[in-house]
């Protein structure tokens, strides 16, 4: 997956170097209207297997919205241009890209396999979140201490997600395996001490890096709140603590 992105952004670079030729050249008849014919030409342009899953007519000046897996990008009905960033509400300054994908990427919170996650439970855990993290991921060691450790009263259901290397798939086995799961993960990502016992016990790893991937989880940390909201990256407290609030009501 990350390959596939990784070489989509490549493949959008070189479309701004042909859009020249592109003007000159003539297209064959549209069928389906605008929208088939613009997954047709990008689609074209994309490495091979990669899939435009949606292309919708956006407000913004007759631009149209096309959805790559996790990622949107923006163009015009001939595919003369692409554009590859955020719009923002020029009053509110809201990023109105990402609330389009944080919207896009929404699930059902109790499709969840929850057994397969360790949880904690922070006061009453009235509030419930779930976090996918990989053991070997900084940022996720960082968010954890200074704030979804803070977060009063919620259930935190935590998802070992091994991405990052070998080394995050064996400390991940190794603290599933342990005889106190959670206190092996709090002692490897609050203490920096790492987990001995030896991973060869019946896990859910493997099943779990596979439901990383069809949610589209490409980094860690990410989240999901009790409304299936996605958020993403090591927020601050603060605003950790408004989207709990927010997915509450």
């Amino acid at each position: 997956m990350k390959n596939i992105i990784a070489a989509v952004a490549a493949a959008f670079l070189l479309l701004a170097s042909a859009a020249h030729a592109q003007q000159e050249s003539r297209e064959p008849v549209r069928i389906g209207g605008p929208e088939a014919n613009i997954k047709r030409l990008i689609e074209s342009r994309l490495p091979q297997g990669a899939v435009v899953d949606a292309v919708t007519r956006t407000p913004f000046f007759g631009l149209f919205e096309v959805r790559i897996g996790s990622e949107i990008v923006y163009t015009d009905e001939k595919v003369t241009y692409i554009f590859n960033g955020s719009v923002l509400d020029g009053k509110t300054m809201e990023n109105l890209t990402q609330e389009r994908i944080n919207r896009l990427s929404m699930i059902k919170f109790d499709d969840l396999p929850l057994a397969a996650s360790i949880r904690q439970v922070n006061g009453n855990g009235r509030r419930r979140i779930a976090y996918f993290a990989d053991p070997n991921c900084g940022y996720c060691k960082k968010f954890e201490r200074e704030a979804l450790m803070q977060i009063k009263d919620a259930t935190i259901h935590i998802f070992i997600y091994p991405i990052l290397s070998q080394d995050s798939v064996v400390k991940a086995r190794s603290v599933w395996c342990s005889a106190d799961r959670l206190k092996a993960w709090n002692d490897w990502m609050l203490k920096n001490t790492a987990p001995t016992a030896a991973g060869s016990c019946e896990n859910p790893i493997d099943s779990i890096q596979a439901l990383g991937q069809r949610l589209r989880i490409n980094g860690t940390p990410t989240m999901f709140l009790a409304n299936g909201r996605r958020l993403t990256g090591a927020v601050p407290l603060a605003q950790l603590e408004a989207a709990i609030a927010d997915a509450a009501k």
